[in-house]
């Protein structure tokens, strides 16, 4: 595949990128700053910027598949405000770029309890991560309302964390993936493999989809 990959030198985008790689795909890596992204046969490092709808369009224009790990940053102080833009100028600039396919990686803040809340919601949701995942969030419930691209959104269990490439993971939809011991956690080299599985082999076009182990 010609993957657009943007958000290349983030925690899970840096990790998409070389599991795309060691398939044999060919990678566009969108970033703010091509000078970081990791030197691979079959990347290509492109500056771009998230909320310039008709430049990111250009250079989506050729892909087979749109993947976006993009994130304002943790530390940027609008980053609820920034996260929501730019997934809409993503949304828009895959389309008018022609391509089809979008898949995006939000947070797990929106996936459900048991209770039938959402976590982000919850009062032991922690407040540092609160305003990314009300982000996330949103841009979840616009892609619910697009109805043009064929789009995926996929929220990483609430562990995850650097670890070895087993290949194994489960997959859920709206709610966590628990293990036989309460847990939801998978590494991100496996976060990773679910991601690129999904984009050769689609599953769950028009919908929200998690993994664990």
């Amino acid at each position: 595949m010609k993957i657009a990959l943007i958000g290349a030198t983030g925690f899970v985008g840096t990790e998409i990128l070389k599991e795309a790689v060691s398939r044999g795909d060919s990678v566009t890596a969108l970033v703010r700053s091509p000078d970081k992204v990791e030197k691979l046969n079959a990347v290509t490092a492109v500056g771009a910027d998230a909320l310039d709808t008709a430049g990111l369009a250009a250079k989506l224009k050729g892909h087979d598949v749109v993947i976006s790990a993009y994130n304002p940053g943790w530390g940027n102080p609008d980053i609820k405000a920034v996260h929501i833009a730019a997934s809409k100028s993503i949304t828009e600039a895959t389309k008018q770029a022609g391509i089809k396919r979008l898949i995006v990686i939000g947070g797990a803040g929106s996936l459900y309890n048991e209770a039938g809340g959402q976590f982000v919601d919850g009062d032991g949701f922690p407040a540092e991560y609160k305003e990314g995942a009300l982000g996330a969030r949103q841009a979840l419930n616009d892609l619910r309302n697009e109805s043009d691209l064929d789009w995926s959104f996929v929220s990483p269990p609430f562990g995850l964390a650097p670890g070895a490439r087993t290949g194994k993971y489960r997959l859920g939809k709206d709610h966590p993936v628990f293990d036989a011991e309460g847990k939801s956690a998978i590494s991100v080299s496996d976060l990773a493999v679910a991601i690129l599985d999904e984009a050769e082999t689609p599953k769950h076009i028009k919908q929200r989809f998690t993994v664990a182990y």
